[in-house]
Parts: structure tokens; sequence; C-alpha cells
């Protein structure tokens, strides 16, 4: 169906009169008891495996390559799929529209990623629900993958692999993830990689941390090493900023978001990167300790950066970079 032929109706979730617009067709078995629908139906009768939410702020550039990744290795109907637009004052719920018409798009007034979650979330019932940022690339293959060892009762919460496409990045930007991606704690949390997947209890465990900036840090703080599992079968491509200064800008997010976690009671000390961290990741891979500069003074600029934020309390103002969108 045509964007300009899509229903546009108003619904009210959770007592929020506020209300927000759902451009899709529906795709619930209609529940007439009251209580929440029943998990959606493909094409062919066949019912979804999984659940997919992808907040998204202005996205119009990326979100088709995110949408188009997730058919591939799919079939019709097998994944629910939620575009919540948030605040957009471009095009992207039409693009999300065209991109794929079994996507279900809803429109929120507000600009901020975790009212769109709320809403995605509470647009749905099915479970593993798997959340995605809208500038991700992951094939349904790989979604598949993902939500196996949840399915199976072996794991709370997983994400994919990080594929981070350096081609292109200045030389300052190279550097620091290549430093970044030796840390031990960014190859074994679940932060940093723009997807993740959660079962029922898992989604239950992490309601409270809502709101939060850097809220792939406290998810994945938020279960011990035995409840989660990064699945060596399933790859995200997560775009870095090309430009230094689109790096301090991510850079700067993630130190304000680090302050608030911490604050929270979000954050394990085990998360942290230390100097005794940096120093063994010298030792142990000395052609990434030349570039330890880099990453320290990126660190540190942020850092300082951030204090403006922090002392006021402004966990919201969210600052993007635009060089990995295009």
């Amino acid at each position: 169906m045509p964007p300009s032929e899509v229903q546009v109706s108003r619904l009210t979730k959770m007592g929020d009169s506020s209300g927000f617009r759902d451009g899709s067709k529906g795709g619930y078995d209609q529940d007439h008891s009251g209580e929440h629908p029943r998990s959606p139906k493909g094409p062919g009768g066949e019912m979804a495996v999984a659940s997919v939410i992808i907040p998204a702020h202005n996205e119009a550039s990326s979100i088709v390559r995110c949408l188009s990744a997730l058919r591939d290795g799919t079939s019709p109907g097998q994944l629910e799929v939620i575009v919540v637009c948030n605040g957009c004052t471009d095009d992207t719920a039409q693009v999300a529209r065209r991109a794929d018409p079994r996507v279900r798009v809803i429109e929120i007034d507000m600009p901020s990623k975790s009212e769109a979650v709320r809403v995605g979330n509470a647009s749905t019932t099915l479970f593993p629900r798997v959340h995605v940022d809208a500038d991700i690339e992951l094939s349904g293959t790989a979604l598949l993958a993902l939500i196996e060892p949840i399915r199976r009762g072996e794991a709370l919460a997983t994400a994919p692999v990080r594929n981070i496409p350096l081609a292109g990045c200045s030389r300052w930007v190279r550097w620091y993830y290549d430093v970044w991606v030796a840390l031990p704690q960014v190859q074994a949390g679940l932060f940093g990689r723009g997807v993740v997947a959660l079962s029922a209890p898992a989604q239950a465990r992490v309601e409270h941390l809502a709101g939060m900036m850097s809220d792939d840090l406290g998810l994945s703080d938020e279960f011990d090493h035995a409840e989660r599992r990064v699945v060596a079968g399933a790859v995200a491509v997560v775009r870095p900023p090309r430009t230094l200064s689109d790096l301090l800008k991510r850079r700067v997010r993630v130190a304000t978001g680090n302050v608030q976690a911490a604050r929270m009671g979000a954050r394990r000390d085990s998360s942290r990167t230390t100097l005794r961290t940096l120093l063994r990741v010298a030792v142990a891979q000395p052609g990434v300790a030349v570039r330890l500069p880099v990453f320290v003074t990126v660190w540190a600029i942020a850092t300082v950066r951030a204090r403006g934020a922090v002392r006021s309390g402004d966990f919201e103002t969210w600052q993007r970079d635009e060089s990995s969108r295009t």
C-alpha cells in the first residue's frame, strides 16, 4: 500500500493521552477478550518467531539498509518488525514503508529513543525481542542465529559480533578503534553492537533502565556472563564515524552516559577502562600499543566536553555523528 493510502489512526498506550500515529496495516490476529494481541501471522499463516523494535530519528539515509538486511535469509511474516519514528523532521517513515510494506511503522512526536523503545515494546507481546538501531545492518539469517540461544534457554540476552568497516575513516578514527576493539570488556560486553536480543524475563529486568543514555551499557551490565552471550554466528555491520570530530561527538555521548550509568548503580567495575586494562592490552598486542596515545587523547577530550552535560544533569541531548550515516 503506498504511503498516501495508509490510514493514520490515533491510539492510546499505557495511559498516555498523547497517543501515537500508527501507519501500519496491522498484522495482528485480533484478540477480542481485551487481552494483548496474539503474535502476528505472515501471509501464509505462519507465526512470527521474533519481534524487532527499531527506534528511528531522522534515519531516512540508513533505514533502507537496515530493513533490507533483515529480509536477507527470512521468509515473509517470519519477523514482526516495528519501526518507531520519533520526532523525525525528514521522511524516515515514508522511506521505511516503501522499503518494506510488511513493516509496521509508528510515528511519535517526541524525539526520544527511550520513548520510541517504550512505544515499540507496548506494541507487541512477542518474544524473543530484538532491539536494533536504525543505522545497523543485521541480516535476517544473523538475527535467527541470535535468538536461538534464547529459544533454547541457554541465555537471557544475546548480541552479534561487530563488523566495523574502517575503510574511508581518518587515521585517528582507525587507530582509536584498533585499541577499542582490543579491550576485553568491549569484546565480552553486549554494548556498542547496535543490536541486542532479549527473552521475556530479560526484557522485564531491564525496564528500570529506560531513559539511560548509554542504554546498551546498562543492559549489558545487567546480566552476568553466564546469562548473556555474543553469538559467533551472527554479525552486525556497525558503521563508525569517519572523522575525528564525529568520533568525539560519539565519545562525548558515551562519556556522559557512562556517568549516568554509574550514578544509577547500573555499571559494573568490569566494564570500565582502567590504566591497568590499557597496559595489559599494550603488552599482549604491541602493535596496538603505539595507538594508545590517540585512544587516551580522545577519551580525555570527550571526558572534559561531557562535564557540562553532567553538571547540568542533561542526559537527554544526543550528540549524533552524521558521517557514519553517509
